[in-house]
């Protein structure tokens, strides 16, 4: 047991540096894309087009809730911003979204809207309704 106390503490100081200090790869490349015009033109069309996609997942998030017949307000939805979401959901609804609809979202009713498709839009929405009823 002593051993593998001395064992994990030098595995930990091996490890931190690691945690602490990211690769540098990723910097070198954003100013790659941004140094170049063309590049960088490219880099916003292509975040302009993420986020339309997740603006849009948003909006239809709210109107398959409401095809789904749910009568609540869900416009915090839509007035968000970013990849993810506060639905208004409890942990008890969470849970039951989790266990009953096999739907997964942080504990305190954070979506990932990135994670929301045309495919599935449908299912989680009908999975927040019968939870929301």
């Amino acid at each position: 047991e002593e051993e593998a106390k001395r064992v994990t503490s030098q595995i930990k100081i091996l490890i931190r540096p690691m945690y602490s200090n990211p690769p540098i790869h990723g910097a070198r490349l954003v100013t790659e894309v941004l140094k170049d015009p063309a590049l960088k033109e490219q880099w916003l069309v292509e975040l302009k087009g993420m986020a339309a996609r997740i603006n849009g997942m948003r909006q239809a998030l709210v109107d398959e809730l409401a095809a789904a017949g749910s009568t609540r307000d869900w416009s915090h939805v839509t007035s968000q911003i970013g990849m993810f979401c506060y639905t208004g959901l409890s942990k008890e609804q969470v849970t039951t979204l989790r266990e009953e609809h096999s739907i997964y979202m942080t504990l305190d009713g954070r979506v990932s809207v990135a994670g929301l498709t045309p495919a599935n839009i449908k299912k989680v929405a009908g999975g927040i309704h019968a939870v929301t009823k």
